[in-house]
């Protein structure tokens, strides 16, 4: 059977942990960053776990 190509798109938005969690970047923290409060902004760098169906459906993606 061949290797799976991972899909580049879904491997540029999403790591996946060495325990197996699926992390995303919160949207919102590329431009018109003005506005927002400093806490915010912050808040904004931090990677969020993926959860439930998407996170398998990623997973299934990147051939992990």
């Amino acid at each position: 059977m061949p290797k799976l190509k991972i899909k580049k798109s879904v491997a540029d938005r999403f790591k996946v942990s060495k325990n197996g969690i699926v992390m995303r970047r919160k949207m919102g923290a590329r431009h018109l960053r003005s506005n927002k409060s400093s806490s915010n902004k912050r808040r904004d760098k931090i990677p969020v776990e993926v959860k439930g169906q998407w996170a398998k459906k990623i997973k299934k993606l990147l051939g992990v």
